[in-house]
């Protein structure tokens, strides 16, 4: 892997300016995330992939999306698959849990084959946060059900169908935001629940899963653990939770870091969850006065942030599998019609 420094950046548009390029060469970032503002083609997004391969100096491009299916799919319908909602296979689960699992792992199959195409190697999925009744609503329309048995066995099959494209799974928010009363691009949400609950609950798919390469935190308060800081920026929530009490080894991403949860210049925020103990910190806005200003904070993956972004690296940047996307379409549409009926 070459050189790379802690950070994931996004661009503006469709291509990068020159100015872009410039400071992208400068700035040095281990990925890129994309939003549906960069994508319009498959051919342009082949020309904009290539674009940041040249200002990264990298060939293998880490390349992340979030693809979660419903509202969060940010390849265009003009050429793309919009993958059905989370919310379709917690309801399918309620009534034929095989049929919900298989389902699952189907959609996940063409996700990521989709993604793998495209030249997208990183889906930022499963949410594996569990909705309490008084979630905010963004939480709930993207859960995976509100039970832990079944949160874990639809995310098992997200990650299945994601890796069998050879595509990386990102899990998140870790260690949990299924108790946030506020939707944290806005607020900051409070979780008053004690930990020996959060233990109990919020934290036992990440445990399940914490074997995975990587993780995105989140962007709330948990009183019980840290009433002064968000957990993306608390050293107690990433070293006494995340590594120790779930035990996730994994490179760790911040949440959008530019998210109105969190306080300060972009800056100010990004050296708080370095200091705390993030990999990477991930800036998804493209604005180009705030990228520049990360020069000074950011720095080179070294010692273990290293060794977890190579291992990531590793998986994402496998052979692409062969895939009958036309048996795995049947299959899928199948078992979803047959849930109407």
């Amino acid at each position: 892997m070459p050189h790379a420094n802690n950070i994931i950046v996004s661009c503006s548009g469709l291509r990068l300016s020159a100015d872009e390029i410039a400071l992208f060469s400068e700035l040095k970032p281990w990925a890129v995330i994309l939003f549906a503002r960069n994508i319009q083609s498959p051919d342009q997004l082949t020309a904009l992939l290539d674009d940041f391969r040249g200002a990264f100096g990298q060939n293998e491009l880490m390349v992340l999306l979030d693809q979660e299916g419903g509202r969060v799919s940010r390849l265009p319908q003009t050429h793309w698959r919009v993958p059905p909602s989370p919310q379709v296979f917690s309801k399918l689960y309620q009534h034929n849990k095989q049929d919900a699992l298989q389902a699952c792992y189907l959609n996940n199959v063409l996700i990521g084959h989709e993604l793998k195409s495209a030249g997208i190697n990183v889906n930022c999925a499963p949410m594996l946060d569990i909705p309490q009744v008084d979630a905010a609503g963004i939480i709930h329309e993207r859960a995976f059900g509100d039970s832990l048995e079944q949160v874990i066995a639809l995310g098992a099959e997200v990650i299945k169908g994601l890796q069998y494209a050879a595509v990386e799974p990102v899990m998140k928010h870790i260690p949990g935001h299924g108790r946030g009363r506020t939707d944290s691009h806005f607020q900051l949400p409070q979780v008053e629940a004690d930990l020996a609950i959060l233990k109990k609950v919020d934290f036992v798919p990440f445990v399940q899963f914490n074997h995975l390469s990587m993780a995105m935190s989140a962007h709330i308060v948990y009183q019980d653990i840290d009433p002064e800081l968000p957990g993306s920026i608390s050293p107690k929530v990433i070293n006494e939770i995340i590594r120790k009490q779930i035990g996730f080894d994994g490179l760790l991403m911040t949440d959008d870091i530019n998210m109105h949860a969190l306080t300060g210049s972009i800056a100010e925020r990004s050296h708080a969850a370095f200091d705390a103990g993030a990999d990477v910190v991930l800036h998804c806005s493209g604005d180009f006065v705030e990228m520049k200003s990360l020069l000074p904070v950011v720095s080179e993956l070294s010692g273990k942030p290293l060794k977890r972004a190579q291992r990531a690296q590793q998986l994402a940047c496998a052979a692409s599998t062969d895939i009958d996307v036309e048996s795995v379409t049947q299959q899928l549409q199948s078992l979803l019609a047959a849930s109407q009926t």
